[in-house]
């Protein structure tokens, strides 16, 4: 070890002048004409969002259809026909026209004569819609896979 002493010096002052502060008027102009460059979310917000067509999936026509499946409860277990599986198709044409395929859990189903007819009277209530057909088919024939999560959970099978 170096039992030398360090050769410096230190003078003691009161006071320090603070250092500068940058200031606008010191930055250099702008390299090109100055205009503001165009924001890159500009277009994208001032474009208008497409026009959702109502007879498709999150059109207000087809969504009115559906929502009106969803209150439509089989007598027999307490789900709403939508989510227990029994609507197999909804078709929006054009013309507001809608076509509505479902079956039933079982062909000998006590509301197989009156269910159809509900379906018809409840779509065709929806805004919009001009009228509604259903047709009921047997193929493929339901089965609990059909079911939606909500419907298994409130049947307690999940």
């Amino acid at each position: 070890m170096n039992d030398e002493k360090p050769n410096f010096s230190v003078e003691h002052v009161d006071a320090a002048p603070p250092p500068p502060r940058a200031r606008v008027d010191d930055a250099a102009p702008p390299a090109d004409s100055g205009e503001r460059k165009r924001d890159y979310l500009a277009g994208f917000l001032a474009e208008a969002p497409a026009d959702q067509n109502p007879a498709e999936p999150g059109g207000a026509i087809y969504e009115g259809v559906i929502q009106a499946l969803k209150e439509i409860f089989d007598p027999e277990i307490p789900v709403n026909i939508y989510d227990l599986g029994l609507i197999y198709g909804v078709e929006v044409s054009p013309d507001a026209s809608v076509a509505v395929m479902m079956t039933l859990t079982t062909p000998h189903c006590p509301v197989a004569e009156s269910m159809p007819g509900e379906v018809e009277m409840r779509v065709a209530a929806v805004p919009g819609v001009r009228d509604c057909e259903v047709s009921l088919v047997w193929d493929p024939p339901w089965d609990m896979a059909k079911m939606t999560d909500e419907a298994k959970l409130e049947l307690g099978m999940l």
